[in-house]
């Protein structure tokens, strides 16, 4: 996919044009609320099949061209390259895929074997619905070679509305975990509707985590945790509970999520942590955590102290990390998911966890703040078509902040007031997907489904290969 920034002036017809696309795929993959209101600044996902190439000293666009098997004329016109002579080092250019003609006698799975690709990989990017439809000269397009990663998605939504959201992205997912059962003092589970998720999930070949939380919104659970890390018995019972749950419901794995442990009781988590792997993995059930976003060791504060990362690398078998709620809704405007913060978490991360148990957490919401901030007022939280949809209505530039990687705006209501809004675009989808191959670390998990992004989505599937268990 290519993304390409709003300028002054452009319109969704000189886009088509230029990339050789039409108008009606760039409003359909962005779901544009107004295709003939651009935002300047606004990025878009253009749906052509191309890969981004960093430039290297030394580096030539034949040598490119032959490196990805594409012409120059074709690297030329889609990056608008007024010299081919001069690129410099550290330019980025998109690289058009390659391109098959199917001669005669030629069968998909050849062509398919010829490339190194996926024949179900061939079908859906060529829109071809039966293996035998292909025919002389007709023209396929060559997937690109894509990293395997596993994608978890969290979902709030009970019941029906849980299993929609699942059924509306499960191909992008490895697992969902509607979230969660609470924990109780006597080490019982508060259900959940999640009979109607489970099944939508299966019927996806998506994975069920069971969650497990000690918090609510009006409780946040440190008592709670306590209670239960400091009682072997309550442990037992609680393990107990949940083996019961999830061969029931049908989960193959859990998430463990217990949030403002006292740091007394870290090493009390870590010991509950070995009891669940000792008794679960026997049953065939995957253990997970959910870690607060450290950047070292001896962070001090109750969302971090008792969250012991190297214990957590070497027990569980993955770890989610909730690199997000920077810009936090009571807080001060800034960005929800700043790379140059979450960085400093993953360099931590990786020194003490296996890279290939490490999700990355993204979160797929934006928010409004009202301007001047004042201490414990609340930002408005909604998705990122909401964010477009609210940037249009008041004519609202949209700005980029290259440290963190984030869009933002500024608009004034009718009231007069000023707002300031921190959402996701394309560009920060895709910076985060970069880091996520930078650090090799195995995948995403995104928090929390029921907030359209469908940018999101088209570039997921086209940086990697979503690993489906079973």
């Amino acid at each position: 996919m290519i993304i390409h920034v709003i300028q002054k002036g452009e319109t969704l017809a000189q886009l088509a044009r230029r990339y050789g696309v039409e108008v009606a795929q760039i409003e359909a993959a962005n779901e544009l609320p107004d295709r003939d209101r651009l935002l300047i600044g606004q990025a878009l996902v253009i749906p052509l099949l191309a890969q981004r190439h960093r430039v290297q000293a030394g580096e030539t666009l034949r040598q490119i061209g032959q490196r990805y098997g594409v012409t120059v004329r074709e690297i030329i016109r889609v990056n608008r390259i007024r010299d081919p002579e001069r690129i410099n080092p550290g330019m980025m250019l998109y690289i058009p895929a390659r391109r098959h003609v199917v001669e005669a006698g030629e069968t998909l799975s050849q062509i398919a074997q010829r490339y190194g690709a996926d024949v179900q990989e061939l079908m859906r990017i060529n829109n071809i619905r039966r293996p035998a439809s292909i025919y002389p000269g007709m023209v396929l397009y060559i997937p690109f070679e894509r990293p395997v990663i596993d994608v978890n998605a969290y979902t709030i939504e009970k019941g029906e509305e849980g299993a929609r959201q699942v059924r509306e992205v499960g191909e992008y997912l490895t697992y969902v975990s509607p979230f969660a059962y609470i924990m109780r003092a006597d080490g019982g589970l508060e259900l959940i509707n999640d009979t109607a998720t489970i099944q939508a999930a299966q019927a996806a070949q998506v994975v069920p985590m069971m969650a497990i939380t000690n918090f609510t919104a009006s409780d946040p659970g440190s008592r709670l945790a306590s209670t239960i890390l400091r009682s072997r018995e309550l442990q037992d019972t609680l393990l107990t509970n949940v083996i019961q749950i999830m061969k029931r419901k049908g989960y193959q794995g859990i998430n463990i999520d217990f949030e403002n442990v006292f740091p007394a009781d870290r090493e009390q988590y870590n010991q509950f942590l070995q009891r669940a792997v000792d008794r679960l993995h026997p049953e065939g059930f995957f253990v997970s955590t959910a870690l607060a976003p450290k950047t070292s060791a001896n962070q001090k504060g109750l969302l971090y102290e008792a969250h012991d990362y190297e214990a957590h690398g070497r027990i569980v078998d993955f770890v989610i990390l909730m690199t997000y709620e920077w810009g936090y809704r009571f807080g001060p405007p800034q960005a929800i998911s700043p790379l140059n913060q979450i960085r400093r978490v993953l360099d931590y991360a990786v020194s003490v966890i296996p890279r290939n148990k490490i999700f990355f957490g993204f979160q797929i919401y934006a928010r409004d703040w009202l301007l001047p901030h004042q201490q414990g007022q609340e930002a408005q939280t909604f998705d990122m078509q909401e964010a477009i949809r609210r940037a249009v209505r008041y004519e609202a530039p949209i700005q980029y902040d290259s440290a963190s990687q984030s869009p933002f705006y500024r608009y004034t209501d009718q009231q007069g007031r000023t707002h300031e809004v921190w959402f996701e675009d394309a560009r920060s989808a895709q910076a985060k997907f970069d880091v996520v191959k930078d650090y090799n670390l195995r995948g995403i998990s995104y928090w929390v489904l029921g907030y359209p992004f469908p940018q999101n989505w088209l570039l997921l599937q086209s940086n990697f290969r979503i690993r489906k268990i079973g």
